[in-house]
């Protein structure tokens, strides 16, 4: 129950209903407890004279009493049950908060899929510990001691044997518990392996498709889906010895009444009116008995779920505002420099930029060229504090990134990432994602710039198009522009640009360099880029090389280096020469 516990706040918030739903359980107990006391006495009553008067008056009153009873309990669903899914509620959005402020490191690391398993089922299994498990954990209890207590005054001695069965059900359902605990959080851990199965399936349907590797994918799945019915059909087998044993030894304390009361019954200790109240009693003990096995089920499940919960709550967001912020600090001039500045993924890991020293100034053009894994997106990836330094300082205007609020950092920053994303809504919805609110003036000047108003005015509805999940209807080079058009709608003062141009053409590459060029004035530009062409003009191009600055300078200085930036623009030369032969 440790994990549980972190459910105290949600219960607070909404004390003042539960406390309604907890008197709503008593009085719709006292209804039910109180419907056997009147067959007593009818019975007893009945057995002297026979009257329709009196048939009808402890008729009515057993009607009237059942109803009374029932609306309490409707009213006890209307108080807890809302309840539950209120803090269903307040727990999916925390959760999605949370979410939403773990850095990078965590995704990277865990998957979409494992993800989405803790928003549905777990979060699920909880919701069913704090409505069902909690109403009927609360109601069995009254309900237990209300008829216990009316039973010893019945027949002391009788209640006592009737009773005695009952704590070896209480030792094998908590024994069966256990196992169950144990059970269902192996069956969470291959949900999310089959979560992720199906979400990859999605995402990478075009890929699955191009290979042939349906059947092969068909076969996977199968095999996981078998996997965790296997693992369900587990703990179905413990839960199936709950109910049978519950029934048994219930069935028992209703053998032991009959053999026990009705030789009482014979010698005139007790009326036939008290013994059928007894009976009764017994057949309202027997749902609470079930419904402590299964709470107990409940809770176990919802233990393991909210364990899962809280290692994500628990996961520190490491990048965020602190009280070294300057608050008070809205826009930025776009003045960039890293001073001394290192950076690892993992204290296990080598340094993927090493000692790197630059200065930006504000409204120039900055351009990265290098080989492969040299360190370029992690380089750009520090200024906007997706990653923070591990040694060193990434300043903007000459303040640490770090006492830069987030909100103030990011807004200045139009960010264009080497993996052109894009959601299942519109153009226009898509290209204004950054702005408060869709501003089609500014989503027009911005497609303008990104060449991307030509292909807009081809979509069948414009703007308001639908793009199709991750952009699957656009091409390569349409996702890249519409990216591009999303980084600049937000007027940022930093236009960092990820190898935005690959999927691009080189004429359409030129336009879009050439409009930027007028756009950008007193702004600043970095643009990484494999091809010499888009760099050639910057105002400073650095190459980056096992994570060091191996080279920097402009496209002439560079050529007359001759290091790896000439290396790169001989070869492209040579290939643009190989092409036009061809």
């Amino acid at each position: 129950m440790r994990n549980l516990k972190t459910l105290k706040k949600y219960f607070v918030r909404y004390k003042s209903k539960l406390a309604w739903g907890i008197i709503f359980i008593i009085l719709s107990n006292i209804g039910m407890v109180y419907v056997p006391i009147l067959i007593k006495d009818a019975i007893n009553i009945l057995q002297e004279r026979i009257t329709t008067e009196k048939l009808l008056y402890y008729a009515l009153l057993i009607v009237i009493t059942s109803l009374i009873s029932g609306l309490f309990r409707y009213y006890i669903r209307q108080t807890i049950i809302v309840v539950s899914r209120e803090i269903e509620y307040d727990l999916r959005f925390d959760f999605w908060q949370k979410i939403q402020r773990l850095p990078l490191k965590y995704f990277q690391n865990n998957s979409t899929g494992n993800i989405m398993a803790h928003a549905t089922n777990d979060i699920n299994s909880v919701r069913m510990f704090i409505g069902p498990a909690v109403m009927y954990s609360i109601d069995t209890g009254i309900r237990l001691v209300m008829v216990i207590v009316i039973m010893f005054s019945l027949d002391f001695g009788l209640t006592i044997y009737s009773l005695l069965p009952l704590p070896l059900l209480s030792v094998l359902v908590y024994k069966v518990g256990k196992v169950i605990h144990e059970k269902y959080t192996l069956i969470q851990e291959k949900f999310s392996d089959l979560t992720t199965k199906a979400q990859e399936n999605f995402s990478g349907i075009r890929v699955v498709k191009s290979y042939v590797r349906e059947e092969s994918e068909i076969e996977g799945f199968k095999k996981l889906s078998q996997e965790y019915l296997q693992r369900n059909m587990n703990m179905i087998k413990y839960q199936a010895i709950i109910h049978p044993i519950l029934f048994i030894i219930t069935g028992l304390s209703i053998i032991i009444v009959i053999w026990l009361g009705g030789s009482k019954v014979i010698s005139n200790e007790l009326t036939l009116g008290e013994i059928t109240a007894f009976i009764a009693y017994l057949n309202i003990l027997i749902w609470p008995m079930i419904a402590f096995g299964w709470v107990l089920n409940i809770i176990q499940q919802a233990e393991a779920s909210m364990k899962r919960l809280n290692k994500i709550f628990a996961e520190p967001n490491e990048i965020e505002d602190n009280r070294e912020n300057l608050t008070s600090l809205k826009s930025l001039e776009g003045a960039v420099e890293f001073k001394n500045v290192s950076f690892k993924y993992s204290e296990h890991l080598p340094f993927v930029l090493e000692n790197i020293n630059l200065k930006i100034p504000k409204g120039t053009t900055l351009a990265i060229m290098g080989y492969t894994g040299s360190g370029k997106t992690t380089f750009i990836n520090l200024i906007p504090r997706l990653y923070d330094a591990v040694e060193g300082q990434v300043l903007i205007d000459g303040i640490d990134v770090r006492k830069i609020p987030l909100d103030t950092l990011r807004t200045n920053i139009g960010l264009v990432p080497q993996e052109s994303f894009l959601f299942s809504d519109t153009a226009a919805n898509n290209i204004s994602y950054g702005l408060r609110e869709t501003d089609i003036e500014k989503v027009i000047t911005a497609s303008k710039i990104a060449a991307f108003d030509k292909d807009v005015d081809s979509f069948p509805q414009g703007y308001d198009t639908i793009v199709g999940e991750r952009g699957i209807t656009f091409s390569g080079g349409q996702k890249q522009r519409a990216s591009i058009a999303r980084a600049l709608v937000i007027d940022p003062k930093i236009l960092i640009l990820d190898d935005s141009f690959s999927a691009v053409d080189t004429h359409t590459e030129e336009e879009i360099l050439t409009s930027l060029k007028n756009y950008m004035k007193n702004r600043t530009s970095i643009i990484i880029s494999h091809r010499v062409s888009t760099v050639k003009d910057a105002d400073k191009i650095i190459v980056l090389d096992k994570g060091k600055i191996a080279e920097q300078g402009t496209h002439e200085e560079l050529i007359a280096f001759n290091g790896i930036y000439a290396d790169l623009h001989f070869k492209q030369l040579l290939e643009k020469e190989l092409e036009e032969l061809n």
